[in-house]
């Protein structure tokens, strides 16, 4: 590895390969998801190899990522992304599913004010 501009080391691979999971992953999968406290992506997935090992993949149909978290990832999801074109969703956490579940108000929400001319929208709890 060489330090290019004294923060971060450069990573360098001997080779990096990008593919689509096959049923012979799934034990890699469900490692590679374990390591990285989460469950694995909904298939289908493109997997990131490097050197040989498994460090990354993400699912096609919603842009989830599991990767290695004890091997340098950053590049390796980012190429991912770039192959599936699906971009982050800055908007929603891990924590978004747990969110999700809370329960939705059912009443009225607060009366927002009244300003002639321009139509009162009913509030959204988010």
């Amino acid at each position: 590895m060489s330090n290019t501009n004294g923060n971060h080391p450069k990573v360098r691979y001997q080779e990096v390969v990008v593919r689509e999971a096959t049923p012979a992953d799934a034990a890699a999968l469900a490692r590679l998801a374990e390591l990285d406290s989460a469950t694995p992506p909904p298939a289908p997935l493109l997997v990131a190899e490097a050197d040989g090992e498994l460090r990354a993949a993400i699912s096609v149909l919603d842009g989830n990522v599991v990767a290695d978290p004890f091997h340098p990832s950053a590049e390796l999801v980012a190429i991912l992304r770039m192959r599936t074109g699906v971009t982050p969703d800055r908007n929603r956490s891990r924590l978004a599913p747990l969110r999700d579940r809370r329960p939705q108000p059912t009443g009225p929400g607060p009366s927002a004010p009244s300003v002639p001319g321009i139509p009162v929208l009913p509030s959204r709890t988010i």
